[in-house]
This record gives structure tokens, C-alpha cells and sequence, in this order.
């Protein structure tokens, strides 16, 4: 499995049996962290430089934002379908 070898904190949950949709969840929800925090330097720099354009950097981690918030959504939108699924 060269190359799909999972960071350790994930593989950790794997081994400790958690369910993979939480595991995606609490992912995606780091790495928004983490690109929200990317995005507010970008506006930064954007707005020391005075430039009215919209800079490539802030335009590429909003749009890298926008995707993961809408695969988080999802996860949020399976979890319900499941629980609704396992309720019948």
C-alpha cells in the first residue's frame, strides 16, 4: 500500500475502531481550521500590498475553503441519512 499510508493520528482512530464518516468529520474540520488561518494571512498580504485585484492566493484558499466546507456539509448529510436509515 505504498503511497495510501494514513498520517498516524488517523490511523490511530482506525485502530481504535471509530467510525470512518467521524474520522472524515473531525478531518475536514482541522484542515478548515488550518485553511481558514492560510486564508486570513492571504488577506493580509492582500491588503499591505493596497492591491484592489483579487489576489490569486486568497482566490485559490477560498476556493480550496468553499470545497472543503461542502465535503464537511456532506459528512453532516450522511450522518443524518444513517442515523435515519438505522432508526427503521
Amino acid at each position: 500500500m505504498d503511497g495510501l499510508e494514513l498520517a498516524p493520528h488517523l490511523q490511530r482512530m482506525v485502530n481504535y475502531d471509530i467510525n470512518g464518516l467521524d474520522i472524515m468529520h473531525g478531518e475536514l474540520k482541522n484542515l478548515m481550521l488550518i485553511w481558514e488561518k492560510e486564508l486570513e494571512k492571504a488577506q493580509e498580504v492582500e491588503d499591505e500590498s493596497g492591491e484592489a485585484m483579487d489576489s490569486m492566493e486568497r482566490k485559490y484558499c477560498e476556493g480550496f475553503l468553499e470545497a472543503l466546507s461542502a465535503v464537511y456539509d456532506l459528512t453532516y448529510q450522511l450522518s443524518f441519512a444513517i442515523g435515519a436509515r438505522n432508526e427503521h
